[in-house]
């Protein structure tokens, strides 16, 4: 794949205050690339500074190999879409969407094909000459998308356009997104903090803390291997627990967590943990697993809850201060509260950080 998009060294501050700080990313041609973060991590002025909005206080951006801080937006050939869509409210869906191409002087023929192909295309055709007050959150979102795509932009940037749309219409519009990317070959840069949002969608995801990128990769990457403590914590849900190295073998390392309880993790990624050395372990919910007492676990400890949620249990377990959720298989015989029972940990599925 071809590098498109190229961030070289690039900060940016407002006043004192640094929001982004020597950033070196680089986005390739069709990729869909999420950047995802708290807020106030940086990732709405990485996006601003490539749609033109913002200029950085230093460093290079490339597009397609040419330097693109000096020249304005308008002539990036870049379309962007907002959470609040910002669609004008005195003009219809069709001049909407025909807006950025009459700004481009395309001649009339060409602007009607090319907004009725638009509509249509997310199935919006019928209601061309409706006003955005008339239609739903969701249409209005495709219409969104609609104008930021007709003019056949090199790239497409999305600033939490699904925040704004309720849970089961943004599941949809996820899949609808991701549709139109994949059959037109977009190069789309999104920038979201809901993290089912970014693993649904992503060819690879960036996650940012404090304006700098803490890992980047594909979603199995960032989830199933978190480069730090922050990822393990952000990316889904994780058991983080405080622990102190015994020491090492063949095996990988020997944990201590307190209360009694001992575990074995895979290496420590990174620089390595001696003997007494504190660290944090992370295990997400779905890889523990719940015997009964007695049984095959290797840390005994006390059910204080047993969640439905439909498709799974959600299992909290404590062990003195320590504290533990375990997703487990709805076909599973729930233990009772207040039960003991032992809780499995593979080696394999510990991650392991310095704390």
């Amino acid at each position: 794949m071809k590098t498109f998009i190229h961030f070289q060294d690039v900060s940016k501050s407002f006043g004192q205050t640094k929001v982004v700080e020597n950033l070196d990313l680089a986005v390739e041609k069709g990729e869909f690339l999420s950047l995802l973060g708290p807020s106030g991590s940086g990732k709405t002025t990485i996006l601003m500074m490539l749609a033109g909005f913002e200029n950085a206080s230093s460093g290079t951006i490339l597009m397609d190999g040419e330097r693109i801080e000096d020249l304005p937006a308008h002539r990036r050939g870049i379309g962007v879409v907002f959470q609040n869509y910002a669609l004008f409210p005195h003009m219809t869906i069709a001049e909407n969407v025909a807006f950025p191409l009459q700004m481009r002087k395309l001649g009339k023929a060409e602007i009607a094909e090319r907004v009725r192909t638009g509509l249509e295309r997310v199935r919006l055709g019928h209601l061309g000459d409706r006003r955005p007050d008339q239609l739903s959150g969701g249409q209005q979102q495709r219409v969104a998308l609609t104008r930021a795509l007709v003019f056949e932009p090199k790239v497409v940037l999305m600033d939490e356009p699904l925040g704004a749309l309720d849970k089961q219409l943004r599941e949809e519009m996820q899949l609808e997104i991701r549709e139109l990317h994949r059959r037109l070959g977009l190069t789309v840069v999104f920038v979201t903090h809901d993290q089912g949002e970014a693993l649904t969608m992503s060819n690879r995801i960036a996650i940012f803390d404090k304006g700098r990128i803490s890992q980047i990769g594909t979603a199995a990457e960032v989830y199933d291997r978190p480069a730090n403590s922050f990822v393990a914590q952000f990316i889904g849900e994780t058991n983080l627990l405080p622990a102190t190295v015994v020491g090492a073998d063949g095996e990988g390392l020997l944990l201590d967590l307190g209360e009694g309880a001992r575990i074995r993790a895979a290496p420590a990624t990174g620089r390595p943990l001696g003997a007494g050395a504190g660290a944090l372990v992370s295990i997400r919910p779905e890889r523990l697993s719940v015997q009964p007492a007695g049984g095959a676990g290797t840390v005994e400890a006390r059910v204080d809850d047993v969640v439905y949620q439909g498709d799974h249990l959600r299992l909290h377990l404590s062990r003195g201060p320590l504290r533990f959720v375990v997703r487990s298989e709805r076909r599973a015989s729930a233990p009772a509260i207040g039960s003991l029972a032992q809780l499995r940990f593979d080696p394999a599925d510990c991650a392991v950080f310095p704390a």
